[in-house]
């Protein structure tokens, strides 16, 4: 079982955007940054999901459970609903990499449960500066 957070953090709306990932997968921790030249908030929360699930297909591979955690309401709506007014085409892609995963289970967090992911997106949005 994989545990995979993830964040994103703009300056402007949009802007710069950094995007953070912590994943948690046999008592070990991988950080990954990456970073968007200009991105609002919501399209930062689901390129963020979008890189760390990527991570997991190409480290880990498909026959996994994924508990998947995020403090965007708007992403875990979203993926729950299988609908979102304003991101359908990030929304798709999203589900393409999450279909590929044996279970995923998403969850909304708190932002105060997200500190490690969201250390790492802003730690990503500083080294655009």
């Amino acid at each position: 079982m994989l545990k995979l957070y993830t964040d994103a953090a703009s300056k402007g709306n949009p802007g710069p955007t950094g995007l953070g990932a912590l994943i948690i997968a046999d008592h070990q921790q991988y950080q990954l940054t990456a970073t968007l030249e200009r991105a609002d908030n919501h399209h930062g929360e689901f390129a963020a999901a979008q890189f760390g699930f990527q991570y997991l297909l190409d480290h880990f591979g498909p026959q996994q459970t994924v508990l998947f955690y995020t403090d965007s309401r708007v992403l875990s709506d979203a993926i729950g609903k299988n609908y979102t007014k304003h991101y359908q085409k990030e929304l798709a892609a999203l589900n393409q990499l999450i279909s590929q995963f044996t279970t995923v289970v998403t969850q909304w967090i708190p932002d105060q449960q997200n500190h490690g992911a969201h250390h790492l997106a802003n730690q990503a949005l500083r080294s655009l500066e």
